[in-house]
């Protein structure tokens, strides 16, 4: 895969792709990362990518011109590469979609600053306008970090454990099962006899409901969309009844 990253501030990335699961994953060759300041697309000699908004207003927005050019310099013949807008208005940014754009080969991150972009930006340079939550931050910097994180570990070969990030909480639609390493016991706080039974059957099913658990107390929205089984409806139903 190859991640392109348009930013104002390409330092900021130098720790977060050199440190890690994302290092490994360059060393490995299973992705390439590029950070391009598109600033150096500007056509004016001061290299200004912002401009006054037309009609007035508070703060600068992003020109359309540095934007659409660094976009067409990374384009590779044919291919179409997802083209991801940081920004507060897109849709959120889930497990699914981290999922969805790990299968994509060419991945273009374009990270905002300043009031906002062009309008043109959005309807015609983009595939996607992608928020990481309700919140607004200082640049999109930041979003696409985590974005790139997210992505490029589901990307085979990348993590140790093929399994890892086909069990993490989100991916199976269910919060994560609790886990335990040694010691058994430490300071009189014991792991779930459970799991120390060699019992492989029995402690699957214990995760299987401790995830469900889990996800019933913490995130019950979760489960709108769920598809539960038999036995699953039955826990639910015991827990409600606790209640």
């Amino acid at each position: 895969m190859k991640i392109d990253i348009l930013t104002l501030f390409p330092e900021m990335f130098t720790g977060v792709l050199g440190t890690s699961i994302l290092k490994k994953a360059k060393e490995k060759d299973i992705v390439e990362y590029n950070i391009v300041n598109y600033r150096e697309f500007a056509d004016n000699k001061h290299q200004t990518v912002d401009d006054y908004p037309y009609g007035g207003g508070a703060g600068m927005v992003l020109k359309p011109q540095p934007i659409f050019d660094a976009v067409e310099s990374l384009k590779q013949g044919e291919s179409k590469p997802r083209i991801i807008l940081l920004c507060p208005q897109g849709e959120t940014f889930n497990q699914s979609k981290a999922e969805e754009l790990s299968q994509e080969d060419h991945l273009i991150f374009i990270c905002g600053h300043y009031e906002g972009y062009d309008e043109r930006i959005r309807e015609f340079a983009v595939t996607d306008e992608v928020s990481i939550g309700d919140f607004v931050l200082t640049g999109g910097e930041l979003g696409a970090m985590v974005m790139v994180d997210s992505i490029v570990r589901l990307l085979p070969g990348v993590l140790g454990n093929e399994d890892s990030p086909v069990l993490d909480s989100f991916s199976t639609g269910l919060l994560e099962h609790p886990h335990y390493t040694r010691p058994a016991d430490f300071n009189g706080m014991k792991v779930p006899d459970i799991l120390l039974s060699g019992d492989h059957r029995k402690i699957e099913e214990w995760r299987e409901k401790e995830s469900l658990r889990r996800t019933f107390l913490r995130r019950p929205d979760l489960l709108e969309g769920y598809q539960l089984t038999e036995k699953q409806r039955k826990w639910i139903m015991e827990w409600e009844n606790e209640k």
